[in-house]
């Protein structure tokens, strides 16, 4: 394991296999009624976000907190940082503090390797977004909740529809299941796919009905339209209508097929409401394996790797 975990490309198939592993061993923490390990008794971890989030931060301080470790939620918004504060003093106030992990979502690509590198502190990071770059943890648990429904994913066909171009999701998920032995589809009108994209390990497609009936797994991207400054498309509903997820596509997938999405979405854009709810889609089971794979990531990180150096 890495002593950071930055990129989703930084892990080798073993790597990230035993991230894997190791959440599965911790899924079953959340059905126990103490739902604690004492693993990470005595550490510090930061959630240092300086974008608004609920699903991300919510789930690294429950995956922290289940692992005994004492948690510091840290908003820009009402800090030091909207006063000016740059990240250098940021990230050595934090290391005064005694921080042994810092979970990082900046709306800089780059931000979480520039903490991890500067030796500002001298901590874990992890990169909770960065971004149009990069999530991780995020690719990690997709990745998870693909081989609890389809087994191993070598081979596997995984479509990723809609906003490329703004999407760290659809990049993570790329390296990773890449990584994995997965073959991925990103289907997405030309004006979403990324300068570059032909470097990455995916196909690339601008018809969503012809890469529905091998896909294994379908994952819908969400329109980031915060971070548009142009139009992209003609309209939400050319958009919903050419690269939407409805019930007559979703019975285009093959009875064992998924459906996912990071979140949050938009119902009736990229994905309709029926979908949504649908007994293939896996959106929820998501957010609960979220929990698990940072659990699982926090203990390689920090408790795992102090046991390996003991033995």
């Amino acid at each position: 394991m890495p002593r950071h975990l930055l990129s989703a490309g930084d892990l080798d198939h073993e790597a990230a296999t035993r991230v894997l592993d190791t959440a599965e061993e911790l899924l079953g923490v959340a059905q126990r009624p103490i739902k604690k390990l004492p693993t990470l008794r005595g550490r510090t971890v930061v959630n240092l976000f300086f974008e608004d989030s609920t699903r991300t931060r919510i789930s690294f301080e429950a995956a922290a907190k289940r692992l005994s470790a004492d948690v510091i939620n840290f908003s820009a918004k009402g800090s030091s940082v909207s006063k000016g504060e740059s990240l250098k003093d940021t990230a050595l106030t934090l290391q005064a503090m005694g921080a042994d992990a810092v979970v990082i979502r900046h709306p800089a690509s780059g931000a979480p390797h520039r903490l991890a590198t500067n030796r500002w502190m001298s901590g874990a990071v992890v990169n909770a977004g960065d971004g149009m770059h990069e999530h991780p943890t995020q690719a990690l648990l997709d990745a998870f909740t693909m081989r609890r429904h389809l087994g191993d994913l070598a081979g596997k066909s995984v479509t990723i529809v809609g906003d490329v171009l703004h999407s760290r999701v659809a990049r993570s998920n790329a390296l990773l299941l890449h990584t994995l032995g997965a073959e991925v589809t990103l289907v997405a009108p030309p004006t979403l796919l990324p300068v570059g994209v032909e470097s990455w390990p995916v196909t690339c497609s601008y018809d969503l009905d012809d890469s529905l009936e091998k896909a294994d797994a379908v994952m819908m991207l969400r329109v980031q339209r915060e971070r548009m400054n142009a139009s992209f498309f003609p309209s939400a509903r050319e958009y919903s209508r050419r690269y939407g997820l409805d019930t007559a596509r979703m019975n285009r997938l093959p009875d064992h097929a998924i459906v996912m999405h990071p979140g949050p979405m938009n119902r009736g854009m990229e994905i309709t409401a029926d979908v949504a709810d649908s007994p293939r889609s896996v959106i929820v089971e998501q957010v609960t394996n979220g929990v698990a794979v940072r659990m699982a990531a926090l203990y390689l990180l920090l408790g795992g790797a102090e046991n390996e150096e003991t033995a």
